[in-house]
């Protein structure tokens, strides 16, 4: 099929717009409504298809196991760790292996103690809840949920003042998991509640190509072993960047490519959306030059990077840092952030220029 240079100049604007004019394309806590329509499409159905995580998924499946030969509901799980994961995919495989219902919202999205009572009197035995985001419950709500945990009970207060009286109405046991990106926020009482735990990791550069390879198929892409190591290399150690990494790879490929995801395709499709060969993009990019030529390397406060990046403290801190910190490119201390010699590489600045802190 002949293309046009117009049209293959098209594509490539678009994909320039990605990172010029639209939200970062390595943001884990970006999924819009598109993209949900399609991780939901990808998710895993059991434990068995999921990838990664294996101490998770051995540990769940023993607890799994065990609640249906007692005929038991799932203990309350708490499930933490950076947003991409896979939190809630795994959620979903817990029901499915359980055979339950499930009822998912989140911790921002009930702001009274009576949004909860409508979710909890239609639970059915076994069922599960899922609350994204627990982490941002508010007070009264979570007291409201104790009892419902504890002892699967729940008060209502009628009437006011001096007529009031407390009703206590029983529930039908149900399988609480609550996913939080930070898990000291939660409080000590709501924490203490729950009877397994489990710490989500940054996955491996393998296990995030044979989810490629097997997104891949589902997506009717072909692709070889190579570009799914490629993908896998720049997506940060998560899931959700990896998919919507291989879908930017796909539009690029079915342009230019005719529709086959090679190695050269690879490297060209996400070079125009600017993700380099260690998954860092511009904003990363622009941070450690900031440490590095405007604070003489560090250590630098986040306050002041912030206010040089023109960039809100708080994305510095949930988004950009964590993959930094984790692949050793910036080290933290309590004067401030300090840029590794691996930076200095990266960025092809010579390491000798640094001030020795």
């Amino acid at each position: 099929m002949e293309i046009s240079d117009n049209y293959f100049q098209s594509v490539i604007c678009n994909l320039q717009s990605i990172v010029m004019n639209e939200e970062r394309v390595v943001d884990q806590l970006r999924e819009d409504e598109d993209e949900k329509i399609i991780n939901l499409s990808l998710r895993p159905q059991n434990l068995r298809e999921f990838i990664g995580q294996k101490s998770i998924v051995s540990s769940l499946d023993i607890a799994i196991e065990a609640s249906k030969r007692r005929d038991e509901p799932l203990e309350h799980l708490l499930l933490s760790g950076p947003p991409g994961l896979g939190k809630t995919s795994l959620a979903y495989c817990i029901a499915k292996e359980r055979i339950a219902k499930v009822t998912a919202t989140s911790g921002p999205a009930i702001e009274r103690a009576g949004d909860l009572v409508g979710i909890l009197t239609n639970l059915e035995k076994g069922d599960v809840l899922f609350i994204d985001e627990i982490h941002r419950l508010s007070k009264v709500v979570e007291e409201f949920l104790y009892p419902a945990m504890e002892n699967f009970q729940i008060d209502f207060v009628i009437d006011k003042g001096p007529y009031a009286k407390s009703v206590k109405f029983n529930l039908k046991p149900f399988t609480l998991i609550g996913a939080t990106t930070r898990k000291g926020l939660l409080s000590a009482p709501l924490r203490g509640r729950f009877g397994l735990f489990f710490d989500f990791d940054f996955y491996d550069s393998q296990s995030l190509s044979l989810i490629i390879k097997r997104n891949a198929q589902l997506l009717n892409v072909e692709i070889d072993n190579q570009s799914c190591l490629e993908i896998a290399s720049r997506s940060r150690g998560t899931p959700r960047l990896c998919n919507r990494l291989l879908k930017r790879v796909r539009d690029y490929a079915q342009v230019v490519g005719e529709g086959i995801i090679n190695l050269e395709v690879t490297k060209t499709s996400l070079a125009q959306i600017g993700v380099d060969a260690q998954g860092l993009d511009d904003l990363d990019r622009k941070y450690l030059k900031s440490i590095i030529e405007l604070h003489r390397g560090g250590p630098a406060g986040i306050e002041a990077i912030a206010a040089s990046l023109g960039e809100d403290k708080g994305t510095l801190e949930d988004v950009v840092e964590p993959f930094l910190l984790k692949k050793g490119f910036i080290l933290r201390s309590p004067r401030g952030r300090i840029a590794a010699q691996k930076s200095y590489l990266h960025l092809n600045i010579p390491y000798k220029d640094a001030v020795v802190q």
